[in-house]
């Protein structure tokens, strides 16, 4: 799809950190087709029973790899992983790590505490930014509210700022709670307060700066659908 349709403007994929051969694996894909937009790499953290997996030896060994390669580095985590993803943050300087989904904090029963400490120790640290996406699906399906996810959203802006924070639609799992146009919808009203500037760093500009620069592929790059996951 990568390689057939210029809609695709990078592509966040999959590969085994643990495995021996993991640079020559990264070289691989960039030799598939489309494997010029390869941009990121990620992996399903958040299924690990493990909350250390992200300190193990051959999983840095990897995370070295993905930074050697120009690469960023997506976290889809529970918050019991937060502490190990933001001491690998701390070890792994050279790489980039954006954090999904604000971290998945809990949001079913509407508590009245956001983030909590996790996300904003991580942003203390410069190779960080996070992805306003995935709000939906962890709030109650049938019964969210824009101000029901106001908090996490205020907490994550104020962590990392418009510059180092992307939207991210969590596009086709989001519709499980809402269709797409009210995902960005939503999003839209969460950023109302922020400025032009600021609004056109969190749809197109935080995405194009750490996923596409430098990167010739990413011409007339659109900041509404910069980042769809």
């Amino acid at each position: 799809m990568a390689a057939d349709d210029d809609l695709v403007r990078g592509v966040v994929g999959w590969t085994d950190l643990t495995a021996p051969d993991v640079a020559h694996e990264i070289a691989r894909l960039r030799e598939l087709p489309g494997g010029e937009k390869l941009v990121g790499i990620r992996h399903q953290v958040q299924s690990e029973p493990d909350p250390l997996w992200l300190l193990r030896r051959d999983v840095l060994r990897g995370l070295d790899a993905v930074a050697a390669a120009g690469l960023a580095y997506d976290l889809v985590i529970h918050p019991r992983q937060l502490p190990a993803a933001t001491s690998v943050a701390f070890m792994v300087p050279q790489l980039t790590f954006v954090l999904d989904h604000l971290g998945k904090p809990p949001r079913r029963h509407r508590r009245a505490t956001a983030l909590g400490p996790g996300p904003p120790l991580l942003a203390a640290l410069p190779n960080t930014v996070d992805k306003l996406s995935g709000l939906v699906t962890e709030a109650r399906w049938d019964s969210w509210s824009p101000d029901d996810l106001r908090p996490y959203a205020q907490t994550a802006l104020d962590a990392f700022g418009a510059d180092r924070l992307m939207f991210g639609s969590d596009w086709p799992v989001c519709l499980l709670a809402a269709p797409y146009g009210e995902v960005v919808d939503e999003a839209r009203m969460l950023i109302a307060d922020l400025s032009g500037s600021e609004r056109a760093a969190l749809f197109g500009g935080t995405a194009e700066r750490i996923y596409g620069s430098g990167r010739d592929h990413f011409p007339g790059w659109c900041p509404a659908f910069a980042s769809n996951r």
